[in-house]
């Protein structure tokens, strides 16, 4: 045995667990002990997996404190006493919401219309916070993208630059052969289906690596682009800290966001919320005394 026993996956893990606010895979958690140093290979990939199941067995990590972004549950089986009054108060403050819900769209004036794109699934929990924060949408493709995926974003930007507007992915994912062809691939499907789109390759890259010092490995023989691949090793998104990544979602973004033409529309939204209100209490009265 190694010096990177149980005791140590543990300890380290509930570091690295603390950073996660919304829960963490245990692979985005196996990537970020190589960071740390972890060997990289299948024989410590399962002892962190088996450390975990432990660790959480025992109690020394929370149930809660991992994610499972592959199974999900489907619809809701609801059997909830309901109680009139309690009914009654809940429409009313729905109501209340309502008076204050209007809201014109963030990128409604903006030259740009702009997606964050992400290799990983797993990633998608670090991701969704800036791109809710900016009001953008989040498209983790798990790999290559699916034509029908690719249609379907299609359709969306051909929707946009009737509008005039400029379409940018803003993509993130591995340092590897088919993490680095993805974006050509993503450009190369959408071009020829007839979008007229940007793709912005933002990580990883091999000046950030070097600048974090991330740990890589050879890249993978099974892959057919390792042959043609002119990197030296491969390394994982999901060894940046979640914070970093979140701080590069949220940059990218900014830089193709006219914050001048944000202020006009605030303003606009502001005078239009008001004449909202208005009509909004009129139709209420008016019901209420019908």
């Amino acid at each position: 045995m190694d010096a990177f026993n149980r005791a140590w996956i543990i300890s380290n893990s509930k570091e690295v667990i603390e950073t996660y606010s919304e829960g963490i895979t245990l692979r985005q958690l196996y990537y970020r002990l190589v960071a740390r140093g972890m060997t990289n290979d299948v024989q410590h990939y399962k002892r962190v997996v088996a450390s975990m199941t432990e660790a959480r067995w025992n109690g020394d990590v929370e149930m809660e404190a991992f994610v499972d972004r592959e199974r999900q549950m489907y619809g809701e089986t609801k059997a909830q006493e309901r109680e009139l009054g309690d009914e009654i108060t809940n429409a009313q403050e729905q109501i209340q919401a309502w008076m204050s819900s209007y809201k014109l769209d963030t990128w409604s004036n903006q030259p740009k219309f702009v997606e964050v794109w992400i290799e990983k699934k797993a990633l998608q929990g670090v991701f969704e916070g800036p791109c809710r924060a900016h009001a953008v949408a989040l498209a983790p493709c798990k790999g290559y993208a699916s034509l029908t995926f690719l249609n379907e974003a299609k359709e969306r930007f051909e929707s946009a630059t009737g509008d005039g507007k400029e379409v940018v992915i803003l993509y993130f994912g591995d340092y590897d052969p088919s993490g680095e062809d993805i974006p050509r691939s993503i450009k190369e499907n959408l071009v020829r289906m007839g979008a007229e789109v940007e793709v912005v390759r933002v990580a990883l890259n091999l000046e950030l690596i070097k600048s974090l010092r991330l740990p890589g490995v050879p890249p993978k023989s099974t892959d057919s682009r390792t042959a043609k691949w002119d990197g030296a090793r491969a390394v994982e998104l999901d060894a940046v800290e979640p914070k970093m990544l979140e701080r590069m979602c949220r940059d990218a973004i900014r830089n193709h966001f006219d914050e001048d033409l944000h202020a006009e529309l605030l303003s606009r939204e502001e005078k239009e919320r008001q004449e909202f209100r208005k009509e909004l209490k009129k139709f209420v009265n008016k019901k209420g005394s019908a």
